[in-house]
């Protein structure tokens, strides 16, 4: 019998090649704007494919694994994400790379609800969490990812070039790690897609994990434009609190699993919703760097929780199977992600960006009113009882 440390090493490791591949993409998009010289519309454009085929895989995500299973979804979507990187750099015309993003989004969503349901059966057995430490992997390897492409850029290297390096990489990682996921026992017969009327639970928590993400989103597409333009950062500190907010999200979901066994999953989503409010409440009412960069550090700890702790939680729902109230949670959030930095933008061409900013931290507050009342919604019986750890 295969070890639980050796299992949760290795999908850690597919956690970890899921977020370098999606890093590496990221840190050529300009080159790929230079490429088929584009302005920053039709550049905005072009992007807007990998989120669409985000939201058309994630349904059939869910019913995928819930028919065939998580393992054998993780290991075919695997293969086919990394193969399909190199595409991506290789595509000579516009109108090839749309659909190969289109299909990178599908893939990317199916790798996922696939892990992240291995992990939350994986979890179960252990009876302890781990869910947001595989997050925190996924974090660390965007910070791997973009080193990965500066030097890629440093040696002149083309996108297509860097994603075949990248590809090899993937591909070691699978050959490597792909024996210990293991087979989950078999679905239950009611499944199928996840377009149905979610229960209170999934509500609730959906529309937790939609602020979340969307406080998220804003903090990707916004933190460098935020310290630009309102903080007035020198060229140099730009980035700061970009750095800032991710280095604190990728920590924090190292150490979520621990507070949350200690002070409950639902009082961590508490205080995450008023660290989001506070850090930026203090950017907006005080935007030096100084504070800034401190309000952007408590930010990112607010953000780390509520991705993996609201997909813990939503894996217990006793109405569905785990891959589906997965993908039906992932697919509430997603919208998130995707309004939020436009929403953004419009409020800032309306008024300024710091009532953009001020706007989303009030959104961040919806995160700790939701987990705040009718707590009984969130009892929710364990599917199976703790044991002890190989």
């Amino acid at each position: 019998m295969i070890s639980y440390s050796k299992r949760r090493v290795a999908l850690g490791a597919f956690f970890f090649f899921v977020g370098l591949c999606f890093a590496s993409w990221a840190a050529r998009i300009p080159d790929i704007q230079a490429k088929f010289d584009l302005s920053e519309g039709q550049l905005g454009t072009l992007l807007l494919f990998l989120p669409l085929g985000s939201v058309i895989g994630l349904p059939i995500a869910g019913w995928a694994v819930h028919q065939f299973g998580s393992r054998k979804v993780i290991m075919i979507g695997a293969v086919a994400y990394a193969l399909s990187l190199p595409l991506i750099g290789l595509a000579p015309a516009i109108w090839l790379l749309v659909p190969v993003l289109i299909l990178y989004g599908m893939l990317g969503n199916t790798m996922n609800i696939s892990l992240n349901t291995q992990a939350l059966n994986l979890e179960d057995q252990m009876g302890k969490n781990i869910l947001a430490s595989f997050h925190g992997l996924w974090s660390m390897a965007g910070f791997t990812g973009a080193g990965i492409g500066a030097l890629m850029i440093y040696l002149g290297l083309s996108p297509a070039q860097h994603y075949g390096v990248v590809m090899l990489i993937s591909l070691t990682i699978i050959l490597a790690a792909q024996r210990f996921i293991i087979k989950e026992k078999a679905a239950s017969a009611d499944g199928g897609l996840v377009l149905k009327k979610p229960d209170a639970l999934l509500l609730r928590i959906s529309l937790i994990a939609f602020l979340g993400m969307m406080c998220e989103g804003c903090m990707f597409d916004w933190s460098g434009v935020y310290f630009k333009k309102v903080v007035n950062a020198d060229p140099s500190l730009i980035a700061l609190g970009y750095v800032a907010f991710m280095g604190t999200m990728a920590t924090g979901r190292f150490i979520t699993d621990k507070i949350a066994a200690r002070f409950t999953k639902v009082a961590v989503i508490q205080v995450s919703g008023v660290l989001i409010f506070v850090g930026l409440a203090l950017a907006v009412v005080f935007p030096t760097v100084t504070v800034a960069t401190v309000g952007f550090l408590l930010v990112g700890l607010g953000v780390a929780s509520i991705i993996p702790l609201s997909y813990s939680i939503a894996g217990r729902s006793k109405l569905y199977a785990p891959s589906v109230a997965l993908a039906l949670v992932s697919t509430i959030s997603f919208f998130g992600f995707l309004l939020g930095p436009p929403l953004i933008g419009f409020i800032a061409d309306l008024f300024n960006l710091k009532t953009s900013f001020a706007m989303v931290a009030v959104a961040a507050l919806g995160i700790t009113l939701l987990s705040s009342f009718r707590k009984a919604v969130f009892l929710i019986p364990q599917k199976v009882k703790p044991s002890s750890v190989s």
